[in-house]
């Protein structure tokens, strides 16, 4: 999720509050393909090569800079799985971002480890100018669509998935409701906004003023509320429907790696699976001195390297515990984004 439309939408909301078909047809790369009649949302599977980047700010740059980018060694449709890496690994980016922004660290390491990885751009509202604005379910068969394509390429029966922030939710909707547990051996949520964020406590507040939910979403711009934002609230219809009854299914096993210090998942109990069967890994209970949150998390090296450690148990079992201050990294997107 861009931060400074996640923060734009805090300081406007808190005003408000207070006053108040599945087709498995070849995907032309870095072309947008449009979904179901009537739904606003496309996507696409992004070939235009960049290089890696060790900072999100960088990666968020260069994105918008260089649209439909790829982070090197990702989507090689002619990657061969190998004995030691069996399942490809798709990457699932998060809100109002791109394949590239948010995967521009883990999906060269992934590569340069022997990895099949892929990414693609989902649920991007036609003309706008990124991707994961828009409805999730649509999104979640828009990944469907692309894990078909990776599958027939690769010959692989089964795909890993590394979801982050948002995408976590749409992988998890792609596996749970639409028969994604049959190709998804391991999914990996990571700041997973698995039961949802109070954006600071906003939402509570709205949904306890009468209309307080529709009056936010009619008076703030389109661009600060998008469907997808909408959905990732704690109580939203969306994830109620889809955590009831349970939060995961059989066939898939399930990790989350969340921070105590998330600022947009809040309370960060809202990231773990209830279901006993899933690991819910937290960053600072595991790194004490780490209090990495929300933005840096696919670009802190202890959590990258708890998600390689997922991916592949063999690895070794604890990456190096080093500081990291709170608020790292959240000035300096919000320069990025803003100049």
């Amino acid at each position: 999720m861009r931060v400074h439309r996640q923060m734009r939408w805090v300081a406007a909301a808190a005003g408000v509050g207070l006053a108040a078909s599945i087709v498995l047809a070849p995907v032309a790369a870095a072309e947008e393909v449009p979904d179901v009649p009537g739904v606003s949302s496309v996507w696409q599977v992004p070939d235009r090569g960049g290089p890696a980047q060790a900072a999100h700010p960088d990666a968020a740059r260069y994105a918008r800079q260089h649209p439909g980018s790829v982070p090197p060694g990702i989507n090689d449709f002619t990657c061969t799985p190998t004995g030691g890496h069996p399942r490809p690994v798709v990457l699932v980016h998060g809100t109002d971002s791109n394949a590239y922004s948010d995967w521009a660290a883990l999906g060269p390491r992934l590569a340069g480890a022997g990895y099949c990885v892929f990414a693609l751009n989902y649920g991007g509202k036609p003309g706008g100018d990124n991707y994961g604005t828009e409805d999730m379910a649509v999104s979640a068969g828009q990944l469907a669509q692309f894990v078909a394509e990776v599958r027939g390429a690769t010959g692989a029966d089964e795909v890993d998935i590394v979801g982050y922030s948002q995408g976590s939710t749409v992988a998890r909707y792609y596996v749970n409701r639409l028969g994604g547990a049959a190709a998804v051996d391991q999914w990996v949520g990571l700041a997973s906004p698995t039961y949802g964020g109070t954006m600071f406590g906003l939402v509570p507040v709205l949904e306890q003023t009468p209309g307080g939910m529709e009056l936010a979403t009619a008076a703030l711009p389109p661009e600060l509320v998008s469907p997808a934002l909408e959905q990732q609230a704690q109580g939203s219809p969306f994830l109620d429907d889809l955590n009831g009854g349970a939060d995961t299914v059989p066939g898939t096993r399930y990790t989350t790696i969340g921070s105590r210090l998330d600022e947009v998942i809040q309370p960060a109990t809202n990231i773990a699976l209830h279901d006993r069967s899933a690991t819910n890994l937290m960053i600072q209970d595991l790194c004490p001195i780490n209090q990495s949150g929300h933005f840096r998390m696919p670009y802190d090296e202890y959590t990258l390297q708890l998600v390689m450690g997922v991916l592949d148990p063999t690895m070794p079992p604890a990456p190096p515990c080093t500081a990291v201050p709170a608020g790292t990294g959240i000035l300096e997107m919000i320069l990025t984004e803003n100049f």
